[in-house]
Order: C-alpha cells, then structure tokens, then sequence
C-alpha cells in the first residue's frame, strides 16, 4: 500500500486531551514560523543557523531543542501528577489507562534523550573549544550532523502524539511487553526509530569530542591543566562511545523481534527477555553517568568563580572523576536486584555501588572547602551549585539505601525509587545545566541574564521540588507503586495533591526561565557585557569576546598553567594587544547535515508506518547526500588577517567605550 499502516484513524480525534496537545503544538508552530516570515528573517536563519557548522551556534540550538522539549516533558509530568491526585476511590481521573501509560512513557524518553542530553551537549559545545582554545571542533560537518539526527529524533517523538500512538510499555521499553505480541501498535517503533536516528547522533558527537580534546588543545594546556569542565566532558564522551552502541544493538535486536519475527527477547521463541533488561541497563546506568557528570564540571567552575579562588582539591577532582567513570560500568544490575541472580551476584553489584559514592563524596567535599573562607557571591549560577549539593546529598544517601540488596527488595519499583532518581537528575543534572545556561549565556550571546528572574526560577525549582518529591518518598515507604494510573487507598491521595502542588510550584519556575530569557532579549542593551569577562572567570573561555568571533581567538592562546586566564590576569598578560594577525583557516557552511537530518526524519516515519518506498527513500538519500559531501572538496576557506584585525580592532574600542 501506498501508506502503509497510516491512516485517518490514526489521528487521535476522539482523545481530546491528546488533540489539545496537538493544537498547542500546532498553534506555537505557526507563531514561530509566522514570526520568522513576517520579520522576513528566512534567508538570515538559513545562512546563520540552520546550514551553521559553528560549535557555538549549534551549542545554542542544542539547548533551544532542549528547553522546548522541557516544556513537552513537564507537561506529561503535569498530567501524571493530576492524575494521581484526583484518581482515587470511585474517581477514574480524566486519563485513561491506555493514555496514562502513553504519558509516562513519553516523559521518561523526553526528559532523558531529549531534554537533558540535547542541553549538555549544547553546554559542552558551546564551551569545550572555548576552554581548550580551539577555533571550532575537530569534525564540523560531523558536529551539524548529530544535531540534525537528535532533532529529526526528537520530531518523530513529537510526531506521535499528533500521528498514532507511543509506546506504552516505560521509558526503557522492556519486553515481552514491548514485543510484538503486546504492544501491535506503532508505539514501540516510534520509540525504536526515535532512539536510534539521534543515537547515532549522539554516537558521532561522543567521537567527535573525544577527538577535539586529545587533539586541539592549545599549546601548553597538558591534561591537568585542563578545565574540570572539560575533564568531565571528555570522560562523558568517552562513556557515549562505550555505551551507546549497547544501546543501538538492543533496540536493533527489539526491532527484528518486532519486524523480522525473531526471538532474541521472546522466552516461547528460545530468547531471553532478562538478556534485554541487562544490555538496556549496562547502556543505562552510563548515561545516568553521562548526565551528571558535565553538569559536576559545571559545578566546580561556578565554585572556583564565585568563590574567587582556585579549585580545592584539582587533582583528585580529575582522579574522582575517572574512578566514577570506571566504576559507572559495574553497577547496572543493582536495577534489578529482585531478577533472581543470586546472593553473590547482587552483593557484588551492592558493593560496586557503595564504592561508586566515594569519589562523588570527594567531589562535594572539594566543592566544600573551596567555599570555605571563601569570597562567596551570591548570584544565581551559585546558587543552583548549593541549592545541588544540598538536594542531591540527599540522592546520593537514597541511593546507597537502594545499594542494599535487602532493602531495594522492599523498595523496587515502588515510588521510593521514583524520588530518588528525580533527586538526582532534578537536583543533580537539572540545576547543573541551568546553572551552566545562566553562567555561559553571556558568553553565547554578549548579555547577562535577568538577576531576579534567575533567582525566582532557582527558588521555585527548588522548594517546588521538594514539596513534589519528599510525599513520592513517603508514599514509596507506604507501598504505592509507580506507574499506576488509578488507586483504591484514598489515604495516598493528600500526600499526591500535596506532590501536584509541588509540581505547580516548579512550573512557575519554568515559567520564569522562559520569561527570563525574553526579558533578557529585550533588555539586552541594559544587560550586555563587552568586556568577555563578567563574572571575573579563570578559565580560556572568557578571554575573548562576547559573543566570541566566529573564529575564537585571534591569536591561539599559550596556556602556563591550570585557571588559564587567572594566571594571564595576574602576569599581566589580558590587555596586551597583538597587532600582527595571520589569515585563519576555518570551516565553510553546509546544507548536508540538514538535509540527511530531514532525510532520517522521512526514514524513520516510513519504517513506523510500513511506508517502505519512504524508508528506503530516505536511507538511500541520507547515503547520497554523504557521498556528495565526501566528494565536495570546497569544505574550508581562510579568513584574510586584515577581516581579523577589523573584528578585533572593533572590539578594543568597544571595551574601551564601556571603560
């Protein structure tokens, strides 16, 4: 058939819910685009954005996705939470089951693949480069690329609550449920396709940076001399290139279940199920490692910032890092204890987590005594570092209780698990990388954000968290389970609206993120920073401009010592002008990366649907546009030295106005 499965019925006419979601996204789609027409800013968006291979502006793109997707989660958290609250005794609530299940799934997925990764990977290139003083990353194209494959990704995700269905079955789609035989509908291969295509982007970027670090270092940036920022966001990527590919054979192997009529994950087949749960968790327990591990980073420059003084405790930060590194490999299973694998098994694995909290505890204690008889100011991206070690100490002694093979078979999969893994993605990765939003913008965009706004998100981040998440933990004690779309012990029922105002308190703080950031925009003249230094920062990044030239650095930096930039300030060496320019070799602009992103996109929904002319259609295309890419030698040109002193000439004169 020309449409395969598709058809009128698979637009969800009769969920009203649903189509509301849908209208708003069709309602903010058509004033974004209304905008960019009517302001005829097309041709500047296609130039400057869209076809960009500039790390900073992908950075920025990266963490646009990000924030959209933020706001597509939250309100699927939203809606369980109102759930949960109302759907007690005789009262059903106003989702269903089928539609429930489809939630929670969707707000896993989102939240994890396309809310946090996007924004850590926008964080780190916007940054990396910067800090390692290097003019752009070691694979531009490569770079456009993933993040064209995360967006097509995150569009199919998007696509199904408009177009059929999603998956059903939990964010980490275990079989049998996810196998065919359960799940027919097209859910489960929305999720499969959706990870897959921005996978394999994530995959490239996790190669990509690992290559940009070892090999694009400024001359005399050793490897402890190197940020902790970018310590963490190396061994973060080396933990992508180790662990995704677990990911994309397990989905491969879900797929030919669902496509081929294997039985890798089917018992009455010959396959195992389990097999599944331990390759989904072994790529799993990493990227919770891949998450929290940047946002660390981000949290010892903030500390070594505001506090106005050298990291405490630099080389075992490094060392700490790494020992969680190794050690993020060899504890998947304490995610199911209750499997039957043995005493020996579990206790292994119990022990393995235990250990893995003892270079974490190093890092908060650094972070500690570098507050200590420090010079400490208050402003909102050290605020979010201590409104973290707080909620996330927490976490981490949650977790060590769930470590205990004879307490989490009291506690799994019961709400107690619920609230410890929101401790520490929430107060762990989420302020990390707001943190890392506020303390960067300016050097993104030339401009401050918003002081006071910032400081009602930070507050409203972080009661509203614990209002919502401290009940999760009681009710977890009392024996609720998680996922249930509907309970019959009305004496939960306080103890969840209390976790639904808790919820409504952090969409205010969400709220004022957004507004914070259009207010910003608008007075941004009020807010700009000229100097590239507004927050008196000791590391390469804030050496140039902001916003920094799209090549970097006029001159390649010479770095002398750990905190780059402290040393420059206290030899002197910041305002010494250089006026002998060189031409400067740098990358040209493509199309590519966007077209085999769109192409993927096609790709993806035809297999969803059965619509296989499109599938192969988009598969052969991608392969085109990449060999004629391979084939385009005009891929790089050299900025002539006289455009670099006419930049950089006119920023002297900037600063020297404000001064």
């Amino acid at each position: 058939m020309m449409f395969g499965k598709l058809s009128w019925d698979a637009i969800p006419f009769h969920e009203p819910v649903a189509m509301g979601g849908v209208m708003g996204m069709v309602i903010g789609a058509i004033l974004v685009l209304g905008g960019i027409t009517y302001f005829k800013k097309w041709g500047y968006l296609y130039r400057e954005w869209l076809t960009s291979v500039d790390h900073k502006r992908l950075g920025v793109m990266y963490i646009v996705l990000a924030l959209v997707m933020l706001l597509r989660g939250f309100a699927d958290a939203v809606m369980m939470r109102g759930q949960q609250a109302i759907a007690a005794g005789d009262n059903a609530g106003f989702l269903h089951a089928d539609h429930y299940n489809q939630v929670f799934t969707a707000h896993g997925v989102i939240m994890i693949f396309f809310m946090a990764m996007p924004f850590m990977v926008g964080l780190v290139n916007i940054v990396v480069p910067l800090q390692i003083g290097a003019r752009d990353v070691a694979f531009p194209f490569v770079n456009s690329l993933s993040y064209w494959l995360t967006f097509s990704g995150a569009m199919l995700v998007n696509a199904s609550l408009a177009v059929g269905e999603f998956g059903r079955t939990g964010w980490l789609a275990y079989p049998p449920l996810s196998e065919l035989a359960y799940s027919p509908g097209v859910g489960v291969d929305y999720y499969i396709w959706a990870l897959q295509i921005s996978g394999l982007g994530t995959l490239l970027t996790g190669v990509n940076f690992l290559v940009t670090i070892v090999k694009m270092r400024a001359p005399g940036m050793t490897w402890m001399r190197l940020p902790v920022f970018t310590w963490t966001a190396l061994v973060a990527n080396v933990l992508i290139i180790l662990a995704f590919p677990i990911l994309t054979v397990s989905l491969a192997m879900l797929g030919a279940d669902r496509y081929l009529g294997m039985h890798f994950f089917t018992n009455d087949g010959g396959g195992n199920a389990m097999m599944y749960v331990n390759l989904i968790w072994a790529w799993g327990h990493p990227e919770v490692y891949i998450l929290i591990l940047p946002a660390f980073g981000i949290y010892s420059e903030v500390t070594a910032t505001f506090c106005s003084k050298k990291l405490f405790g630099y080389t075992s930060m490094v060392y700490a890092t790494i020992a969680i590194t190794i050690l993020s490999f060899i504890v998947w299973l304490h995610h199911f204890f209750t499997m039957g694998s043995g005493a020996n098994v579990n206790a292994f694995f119990g022990i393995a987590t235990m250990l893995i909290s003892i270079p974490t505890g190093v890092k908060i204690f650094n972070w500690m005594f570098t507050m200590y008889r420090g010079r400490i100011r208050f402003e909102t991206p050290m605020l979010w570092t201590i409104g973290f070690i707080i909620t996330f100490v927490v976490g981490g002694m949650t977790g060590v209780m769930l470590a205990v093979p004879g307490a989490d078979f009291v506690l799994h999969n019961s709400l107690f698990l619920i609230a410890h893994f929101h401790n520490v993605i929430i107060g762990g990765v989420v302020f990390g990388y707001l943190a890392g939003l506020t303390y960067w913008f300016p050097k993104a965009f030339g401009f401050k954000l918003h002081e006071g706004l910032g400081k009602l998100s930070f507050w409203c981040w972080l009661v509203g968290y614990w209002v919502a998440f401290t009940p999760i933990y009681i009710l977890g004690f009392m024996g609720m389970t998680r996922r249930m779309q509907h309970y019959s012990n009305t004496e939960w029922q306080p103890l969840l609206v209390v976790a639904l105002f808790g919820a409504l308190i952090i969409a205010v703080g969400i709220g004022a993120t957004v507004l914070q950031v259009v207010y910003s925009i608008w007075k941004r003249d009020e807010l700009r920073d000229v100097t590239g230094d507004p927050w008196g920062g000791r590391t390469l990044e804030w050496a140039t401009a902001s916003p920094p030239p799209f090549y970097n650095f006029a001159h390649t930096p010479v770095v002398h010592s750990l905190d780059a930039l402290s040393f420059m300030k206290e030899h002197g060496m910041v305002d010494q002008r250089n006026e002998r320019y060189a031409d400067i070799h740098m990358p040209r602009n493509t199309a590519v990366g966007l077209v085999m992103g769109l192409l993927s996109l096609g790709m993806g929904f035809g297999l969803i649907w059965h619509i296989w002319w499109l599938g192969i259609a988009g598969f052969v295309g991608m392969i085109v546009a990449f060999i004629v890419r391979s084939l385009d030698e005009d891929v790089d040109y050299y900025v002539p030295a006289a455009e670099v002193a006419r930049i950089e000439n006119q920023r002297h004169l900037a600063v020297a106005h404000q001064g």
